[in-house]
């Protein structure tokens, strides 16, 4: 593949660095399209316009509602400890922390008084504006703004929503029986990709661990960040649980026929495509989450597999144990109600986010048990 370069400045950072140390990994290209302190898509002052996608958080306020539901029972689970930690990592704007907190303060007052929430965000342009949506929270001093998460927590929750998508992956080929890795190189024309022998061992590994043979010419990612991080968290979390809410499948279907060239996509203007080197730093790049994967390396940070289902099942479980009051919480009139089952609606739609988003529980210091959002319908 070749792709002519957009004149962004990391398209220049880029080209210097490859031309005098040579191709780099698409890992490492990914990572400073994402995250590059300047010039990153994550990183620009300028994010919070430039939304390329819609997340469940966008749609309606009910998403952090049964999220809260769901932490309540947990905290409850764990025998109601005088201190709950929830982390999210991925925070963003902290809008989904807003909303969490507001059903904490509003519905769940036991809760609320337990609850200590860390809103963990690496861009510190996003990182600023906390202070002005979660004003009130802060001022209960139930709320801390962080960039990464604590050495250690006790008790409580990590979680993320639409996190591990956005980590950056390795891009490998099946080739006569061998694995190989696409490099992202510098022609003529612009960027172009090289198939070399793997950077890492550990990328080899990683399929062999899941049982995955790619066929000849077959595409397929390799998330080790992500691995790391799942293996991280479990290791800060003493006891309780970690949940992940994202797109991705289990290692089986990630890896299947319909998958040939991968889950890769770029995002820019709410469209998708697989021009992955137009305007460096300007459109998102994601990646298909590899839930057999956080299950497998999650196991070193002493996690065990506690629940995996889909958006759907898991809020319509939520909804249902709160009589759905949740879902009619925004609607003051017979109008507004409407409103909020349609956009209730959106999230759990088996044709969109419902089924496309899969949620994954692993715990840690309890003995198993079934969280409200993992019940089948």
């Amino acid at each position: 593949m070749r792709a002519r370069i957009a004149p962004t400045p990391l398209a220049e950072i880029l080209k210097g660095r490859i031309r005098s140390a040579g191709p780099i990994t698409f890992a490492e290209y990914m990572e400073a399209c994402l995250y590059h302190p300047d010039f990153g898509y994550y990183s620009r002052p300028d994010f919070p316009p430039r939304r390329d996608y819609f997340t469940s958080v966008d749609v309606s306020p009910v998403f952090g509602r049964l999220l809260a539901r769901q932490f309540d029972q947990m905290w409850r689970l764990l025998g109601k400890p005088g201190e709950f930690v929830i982390a999210e990592a991925g925070a963003g704007s902290g809008a989904l922390a807003r909303q969490i907190l507001d059903c904490a303060h509003e519905s769940l007052g036991e809760f609320a008084e337990a609850l200590r929430y860390l809103a963990i965000e690496s861009s510190a342009a996003r990182r600023s504006g906390h202070a002005r949506v979660l004003e009130k929270h802060f001022a209960r001093g139930r709320v801390e703004s962080r960039e990464d998460l604590p050495e250690a927590i006790s008790c409580g929750c990590i979680f993320s929503n639409e996190l591990l998508d956005a980590f950056p992956v390795h891009r490998v080929l099946g080739r006569q029986g061998e694995l190989r890795e696409i490099y992202v190189s510098v022609g003529d024309e612009g960027f172009c990709e090289e198939a070399k022998p793997l950077s890492k061992p550990a990328l080899a590994d990683y399929f062999r661990k899941q049982g995955i043979a790619l066929q000849d010419e077959q595409q397929a990612e390799a998330g080790p960040a992500a691995c790391d991080w799942i293996a991280r968290a479990g290791r800060i979390l003493q006891k309780g649980f970690v949940l992940t809410i994202d797109y991705g499948h289990e290692a089986r279907e990630l890896y299947d026929d319909r998958h040939i060239r991968g889950t890769l996509l770029a995002y820019a203007g709410h469209r998708a495509s697989e021009d992955f080197y137009r305007a460096p730093g300007e459109q998102d790049l994601t990646a298909h989450v590899n839930f057999t994967a956080l299950d497998l390396w999650g196991r070193a940070g002493g996690l065990e597999r506690a629940g995996f289902t889909s958006q759907t099942n898991f809020l319509l479980s939520l909804a249902r144990r709160s009589g759905f009051s949740d879902v009619d919480f925004e609607g003051k009139d017979e109008p507004g109600q409407t409103r909020a089952r349609l956009l209730f609606k959106t999230l759990i739609h088996p044709e969109g986010m419902g089924e496309t988003f899969q949620v994954f529980a692993q715990r840690k210091g309890i003995e198993a048990c079934t969280l409200a959002g993992f019940e089948p319908l």
